[in-house]
């Protein structure tokens, strides 16, 4: 099923908007890459937690660092999420088997709200299925498996359409460029970074910002990580 899980209006205001969108997009409003013909791909899911933060109840979504011994996506952020395994029962399994796997998070906490279309990741094969969650009744996180997950945050959505944290990123020689986000300790980019902001824009929380300031991946990368470092 895609679209909501849930009425809108059973949900805080603030996430209504995608709620109620969630059943009139399609995988087009998110990326331009669609499978090929008879190609196999590996069905997987992630769960994008929408909670509120303890001190003034303003939004937030989790996050992960990927560990940097990793060997593929070595330290991107991501959302809690990976492939379908038997006994999962479809994506929203998969998404809270996953998210509890990698931060902890208690399942019985989280309410799944609506379900995305699916998405594929050319560089890795999946066909990834977007799950949005409210967090309930939030509980504690943290790196489960140094092994796999370096870190994990609850970001605030006011940092994320903040424009001074929004840039675009170019790999030389490739035609591909996309958003990224300097946010929380963390520098975001990618499908994960693809897929934030346009839930940002259908969520009704953007803010004007700039498209054409265009980085280098690869020099913004290392400049973010010569300032954590420093």
């Amino acid at each position: 099923m895609i679209g909501p899980l849930v009425e809108p209006e059973s949900v805080p205001e603030w996430l209504r908007p995608l709620v109620k969108v969630s059943g009139e997009v399609d995988s087009k409003t998110f990326t331009r890459f669609s499978p090929p013909e008879d190609a196999y791909t590996r069905p997987a899911a992630v769960l994008i937690l929408f909670g509120e933060r303890e001190a003034d109840g303003e939004p937030d979504v989790l996050l992960q660092r990927r560990a940097d011994t990793l060997g593929s996506h070595a330290g991107q952020v991501a959302f809690p999420g990976g492939g379908a395994e038997d006994g999962d029962g479809g994506p929203i399994g998969t998404a809270l088997r996953e998210a509890e796997e990698e931060t902890g998070v208690v399942p019985s906490g989280v309410r799944p709200v609506a379900v995305l279309p699916e998405l594929f990741v050319p560089v890795s094969g999946f066909a990834v299925t977007p799950v949005l969650a409210h967090w309930a009744e939030p509980s504690p996180v943290h790196a489960v498996d140094p092994a796999e997950t370096a870190s994990v945050a609850r970001v605030a959505i006011a940092d994320l359409v903040d424009p001074a944290n929004r840039f675009t990123v170019q790999k030389k020689g490739m035609p591909w460029k996309g958003p990224a986000f300097e946010v929380g300790g963390l520098f975001v980019w990618g499908f994960t970074a693809g897929l934030l902001s346009v839930l940002l824009g259908l969520g009704g929380w953007e803010r004007d910002w700039d498209p054409d300031d265009v980085r280098d991946l690869d020099e913004a990368l290392a400049a973010f990580q010569a300032r954590v470092k420093g």
